[in-house]
């Protein structure tokens, strides 16, 4: 029997819930089995609600990124240069532990070229952008700025998704790790902006075979 009172924000809620529960993985194994069966529903039901698996994981994505974009930037408000980076990266670190499928879900880029993720674009451009302000309190140039937030993008997720998968299996203090992780950032970022070259030229980045 289906269930009284389902919609598609109610539909969502219950993929975000599973989501959560199904841990690093719970993003990728979202289903429209498995949201049916949360629901109550036959699956076929669902697509009254949502038009596919593609879009229910839009806007799974949609709400984790605005959730995450949220975060962000209450971390980095009323700070600047290291203190901003240091409280940026932490929040960071704190939301993909204390829920990493939602945090999976932040990750899932939306596609450039279809109107319907405009509201996804838009909230991972506001990730984007907070992230570029706190490493504009630098004082590294604007020609720089893509390369700088990558770079820190990059450091920092690919030390949390070590951490959620597991992969830091010796008995070494991880926040320690983290901390110098951050200060390598820190102190990168600040070699950068005083660095009369600011950045590396083209011809100093080796050539690939």
């Amino acid at each position: 029997m289906a269930r009284a009172g389902l919609s598609r924000d109610e539909v969502v809620r219950i993929a975000l819930r599973q989501v959560d529960e199904g841990g690093p993985t719970g993003f990728d194994d979202l289903s429209l089995a498995r949201v049916a069966s949360a629901a109550g529903v036959a699956t076929p039901s669902l697509y009254k609600h949502i038009a596919s698996l593609a879009r229910l994981r839009q806007a799974v994505s949609l709400g984790c990124t605005r959730e995450f974009a949220a975060v962000c930037a209450a971390a980095s408000i009323g700070r600047s240069e290291a203190d901003a980076l240091r409280s940026l990266a932490i929040a960071m670190r704190d939301f993909a532990r204390a829920h990493p499928g939602r945090y999976a879900a932040v990750q899932a880029g939306p596609d450039p070229d279809d109107p319907e993720q405009a509201e996804l674009r838009a909230e991972a451009a506001r990730v984007v952008g907070v992230i570029a302000a706190v490493l504009q309190g630098f004082g590294l140039p604007e020609s720089s700025a893509i390369d700088a937030v990558r770079a820190a993008r990059s450091a920092l997720h690919g030390f949390v998704s070590i951490e959620l998968a597991g992969g830091f299996r010796l008995p070494d203090d991880l926040d320690r790790s983290f901390d110098m992780l951050v200060e390598l950032l820190v102190e990168g970022f600040r070699g950068l902006a005083s660095s009369p070259a600011r950045g590396p030229s083209a011809s100093s980045i080796p050539s690939r075979p």
